[in-house]
């Protein structure tokens, strides 16, 4: 075992050789010099140092402990629990130690257990099990601890904290464990802090939906669940560094001991200096919540499986105070397969980290539709991604992903596939906030799409406008591997989902396209591109200026129509979305990026929807665009506008739309009272869409809530499909026209003549 100075990183080292020797040195350090002579040549590549800015350099952790606490193990596997030798070949019961309300006092320190934990529910190494508070609110003083333990070789994950408050759990390695290592259960868990903690060679276990691997889940889902019949049964998750899994009520023993929703809304705490490497699905995720209801014929997954959730901290978990964001500062995370981090919520920000390595470096996704927590923003500031640093790794023979990268294509061991795109920072809905961000030795290859920042693949929603950049830096990247929209093929499918089409986000300063002030979009996206926007064939993007905004259009009985929206003025490129179905499957949403001040028609693949909510998304006080919504002959409406306010639940009226038979008469908005314009001849219903309140910077909705207009149609029974574009047009053709948007201001345009400026405001690239 190897004694560490308290600067120096942990790494799992074995029992020297007898020929090691030790010396000391004059401030009391120890250096030990190995030779490995006899053990051989080291099979894999090791790193010590940091590698292109990333601190790569190994753990070093102590294993043997001179107190030392072990179970009594057989010599081959012990089926005391159903099916436990289809998965192991060796005895997982083992010792545990179990501290539980009420004790006088609890202080673990300087103790080494190895084989310990059992494939059973409550039987851990270290299991604080409904404890309550075991700080001073509990009346423990000192507080209660774990210090400097061992824990190796066990059966059931590390240390437990279950139903537990206000545990210090500090400089405790934990190496080749069964499931979660470091484990908090029920969900109620406050105030426990991790601090300098390690685990190393985290295995699949059969306990929890998320311990398990692919073949555990399915072999123990058959056999739980025999009556039922499974499509598309999966358990995810095993080989995650730091998870964070909400439990939207407690759960187990635990239930009941807050109300619905307390843990998605508590802030997040301290989570500083952590890395996570060589992870197989991510180096840290929050995201998902657990399942409180036993398997049944309606719901056919376990108890305790993973389901949606949604992270939105706020002050003591009130969703009605103010934001409390949730900080990761220097964090680091490389050589992970996955991901560097997926981390889904709102207010999640991030200072200081660094990404090496990984299949996709950074993914911030929202709360939900433009989100469920309103007004709240993701972002990464002052933080380095690398896409393929020197540490090259170790070719071996089962070694299956090997293969050329970087910019000199040297054989290298990669993340996912020899084609798979490796992206830094990958955007999926938004708003995403990235500031003074390094990108270092991203470079695309033939048949591979490497890039800095790219996109979701395969997405069935759309990026939020928002989305914005500032400060960006290259180091190594050509300026083709700065950004890649996708194309169909390997990993992007068809690229022909809802949010493929409409990948977008603001480049503030110009730090990526090298336009301050413009937005870089998918190069076939029509609804938001103009004359004046230059195409970038290696990115399959453009880079265009504009005001921009969304709709996000409900559409009830039917809901499982194919929308075709057009602008006016390129009315032969029309965009199809098939819409994100929602899981209540009783409307179909969709949410496009659009052009404001323009003209719009949408059309159906069937017969148009008897009711439609349009939500104005993005839109700032007087911002507007008209549609036309197609309807069959002898349709008949009701229209009115609402506020809604998502969080207190509350919609409130605001107006009632009146037919009119003049077109110009849609540019009278009242504060009670609109018109709306029925052009039975082609089949359009216009309508003026315009915001009526100011909203804040972050916010996809007023200060008052969101704008939005209910139509309901009786419609013939003997209508047929609902798509008007070839009455349409020509007659609604518009010429287009680039507004001039430029404020061009001295910072940016300094050293700029006065007709470069009258240039570039004329083309807009500057606003």
């Amino acid at each position: 075992t190897v004694f560490a100075d308290s600067i120096t990183p942990f790494i799992i080292a074995p029992t020297p050789p007898q020929e090691a020797q030790r010396e000391t040195s004059s401030i009391g350090r120890v250096t030990l010099k190995l030779d490995l002579v006899p053990l051989g040549k080291a099979t894999y590549l090791h790193i010590g140092e940091v590698v292109d800015g990333v601190d790569m350099r190994a753990e070093v952790g102590l294993l043997s402990r001179n107190v030392v606490v072990m179970g009594e193990m057989e010599g081959r596997c012990y089926e005391y629990s159903s099916k436990l030798c289809s998965f192991f070949d060796f005895d997982t019961f083992g010792g545990h130690i179990k501290i539980a309300l009420n004790f006088k006092a609890t202080h673990i320190e300087g103790l080494e257990l190895k084989y310990m934990g059992q494939q059973t529910m409550g039987h851990y190494p270290i299991h604080f099990h409904m404890a309550g508070d075991v700080d001073e609110k509990g009346g423990y003083n000192p507080p209660t601890y774990v210090k400097d333990v061992s824990i190796h070789h066990t059966f059931s994950r590390c240390v437990t904290v279950h139903g537990s408050n206000g545990l210090l759990v500090k400089d405790v390695v934990g190496y080749d464990a069964l499931g979660h290592c470091f484990f908090t259960e029920d969900g109620p868990e406050e105030r426990n802090t991790f601090d300098h903690c390690l685990g190393l060679l985290v295995k699949p276990s059969t306990l929890l939906p998320s311990d398990r691997d692919s073949r555990m889940c399915k072999l123990i889902t058959e056999a739980f669940l025999l009556s039922f019949l499974f499509s598309d049964d999966r358990c995810l998750s095993q080989e995650t560094g730091f998870w964070f899994v909400l439990h939207h009520v407690p759960t187990g023993p635990s239930a009941g001991m807050y109300s619905p929703g307390y843990s998605e809304h508590m802030p997040m705490g301290k989570f500083s200096n952590n890395r996570a490497h060589s992870n197989y699905r991510a180096g840290m995720i929050i995201d998902n919540g657990v399942k409180t209801t036993p398997a049944s014929a309606k719901d056919k997954r376990p108890i305790l499986t993973l389901i949606s959730g949604r992270y939105s901290p706020h002050k003591d978990a009130d969703p009605l105070k103010p934001r409390e964001p949730a900080i990761i500062e220097h964090f680091i995370a490389y050589k992970n397969q996955d991901h560097g981090a997926w981390l889904r919520g709102g207010d999640v920000w991030l200072d200081n980290c660094q990404f090496a390595d990984n299949g996709i470096g950074l993914t911030l996704a929202s709360g939900g539709t433009f989100p469920h927590d309103d007004g709240s923003k993701q972002e990464i500031k002052n933080s380095l991604f690398v896409g393929e640093s020197g540490n090259l790794g170790t070719e071996t023979i089962d070694n299956e992903i090997w293969g050329p990268g970087g910019l000199d294509h040297r054989g290298r061991t990669l993340p996912i596939g020899p084609d798979f795109p490796i992206r830094g920072i990958q955007f999926y809905d938004g708003p995403i906030n990235v500031q003074n961000c390094t990108f270092r030795k991203f470079a695309a290859l033939d048949g591979r799409h490497t890039s800095a920042l790219a996109f979701r693949l395969n997405n069935a929603w759309q990026s939020c406008p928002n989305n914005n950049v500032t400060d960006i830096h290259f180091e190594d990247v050509p300026i083709t591997s700065r950004v890649f929209f996708g194309e169909p093929g390997p990993w992007f499918n068809g690229l022909d989902m809802d949010g493929d089409k409409t990948s977008v986000f603001h480049d503030v300063d110009g730090s990526v396209s090298e336009y301050p002030g413009s937005y870089l979009i998918k190069e076939d996206n029509w609804l938001i591109k103009h004359p004046d926007c230059i195409d970038m064939p290696d990115w399959r993007g453009s880079i265009c200026s504009g005001h921009f905004a969304q709709i996000y259009i409900q559409a009830y009985k039917p809901a499982n129509l194919k929308m075709k929206i057009i602008k006016n003025d390129y009315h032969d490129h029309p965009l199809y979305l098939e819409g994100a179905l929602s899981k209540s499957t009783h409307y179909q949403q969709y949410q496009p990026v659009i052009t404001l001040r323009k003209g719009y028609t949408i059309h159906w693949d069937k017969t148009a929807p008897e009711e439609l909510a349009i939500w104005l998304i993005n839109f700032n006080k007087n911002d507007w665009i008209q549609v036309g919504f197609c309807y069959p002959k002898g349709t008949t409406f009701s229209i009115l506008s609402d506020i809604h306010n998502r969080l207190l639940k509350k919609t409130y009226k605001t107006g009632t739309f009146y037919r009119t038979s003049q077109m110009e008469k849609l540019e009278h908005r009242y504060p009670s009272k609109g018109y709306y314009y029925w052009d039975e001849d082609t089949g359009l219903l216009f309508l003026k869409l315009k915001a009526q309140n100011e909203k804040e910077k972050f916010a996809f909705c007023s200060v008052k809530g969101c704008e939005r207009i209910r139509i309901k149609a009786v419609i013939p029974k003997t209508a047929g499909v609902s798509d008007c574009e070839a009455m349409a047009y020509p007659k609604y053709i518009e010429t287009p026209i680039v507004e001039n948007y430029c404020q061009c201001k001295s910072v940016i345009l300094a050293h700029i003549v006065p007709t470069d400026i009258e240039r570039l405001c004329t083309r807009c690239l500057i606003f």
